[in-house]
């Protein structure tokens, strides 16, 4: 697993080279701050490197705070990373700024040539809340503007791209207001938003959605806290089935993956054949322990959902 002695590391995403080496791109903030709750006000965008999933080398951060007054100047957070037609790495972020307290996230671009040095794609935000659907920051309903954890992956038919988001619906019940946002690309810069995915289903927001398809199962992963439904709170990974990667996606059916301590995992192709889940471990024994697991191999059946694959468990052991 991933864990630094002097951070705390919580959401991650990861992307293969031309190579075959793994990068994880992560949040980072100094254990210094000795409450984990102040971490996300400090958050950076860390990067390690591996041959395996399991053995990490540290190199520099891919992403910072940019400097006041940026629209990103207080923290930078959970992304995804992709590679472009032109050859090029695009790493989508989501940025929060000191001007609204950090309370309106937005989603920014940063490019890199190599997975190693990045650099932001001009000084503004490339996709924002559209409130023809979705929620903006209105306290008396939730807590902060939720548009943040972009997931990006191509058109399946060839056509664009497509990035799901961290949103909420503009009407409904305050705490069951969460929803898959939803925008479109031609070309990885210029972004339309569009309707959500989803409707709301009883969950305060949906975070960090990635979309795969398993075992042939067209697959939603999310994590969320507290649903409102004391059936429900004690899980906090979930998996909805759609008919494609674009859905529609029925969260209302959607199933738990049991896990005491991990939180916001990804889907990630390895190690070897099949999947694995890749998250952190959040809270153990009531304390934060903020590194990221090895990879927990996962399979798809239709009668019980996503589950821990034993067969391939007893195999890595």
């Amino acid at each position: 697993m991933l864990r630094l002695p002097d951070h705390w590391v919580w959401d991650s995403w990861y992307a293969r080279d031309d190579n075959g080496l793994w990068h994880v791109f992560f949040l980072r903030a100094s254990r210094a701050l000795r409450d984990p709750h102040r971490r996300h006000r400090r958050a950076t965008i860390g990067h390690a490197v591996s041959t395996d999933l399991h053995s990490w080398r540290l190199v520099a951060d891919a992403v910072v705070p940019a400097d006041p007054p940026g629209w990103d100047d207080l923290a930078t957070w959970t992304g995804c990373t992709v590679r472009g037609p032109d050859g090029r790495w695009y790493l989508f972020y989501t940025g929060v700024g000191s001007a609204e307290d950090g309370l309106v996230q937005r989603i920014g671009l940063a490019v890199s040539d190599d997975l190693i040095t990045w650099h932001r794609h001009g000084t503004e935000p490339i996709v924002q809340a559209d409130p023809t659907w979705y929620e903006l920051l209105d306290r008396d309903q939730w807590y902060e503007q939720a548009w943040r954890d972009p997931w990006v992956f191509p058109d399946p038919g060839g056509e664009g791209w497509h990035m799901l988001i961290t949103a909420r619906a503009n009407s409904g019940p305050a705490n069951t207001r969460g929803v898959v946002g939803h925008a479109t690309s031609t070309d990885l810069v210029t972004w339309t938003v569009a309707p959500p995915l989803s409707t709301p289903a009883g969950f305060g927001h949906l975070e960090v959605p990635q979309v795969a398809v398993i075992d042939g199962q067209p697959l939603l992963l999310f994590s969320a806290e507290a649903t409102g439904d004391a059936r429900r709170d004690d899980q906090r990974i979930w998996v909805a089935t759609g008919d494609s990667v674009l859905g529609p996606w029925d969260i209302a059916s959607a199933r738990p993956f049991p896990h005491p301590h991990l939180y916001a995992p990804r889907l990630v192709p390895g190690p070897g054949d099949g999947w694995s889940l890749i998250g952190f471990l959040d809270h153990v024994d009531e304390v934060f322990v903020g590194e990221i697991t090895d990879p927990v191999p996962v399979r798809y059946h239709a009668s019980s959902g996503l589950v821990v694959d034993a067969t391939r468990t007893l195999a890595a052991t």
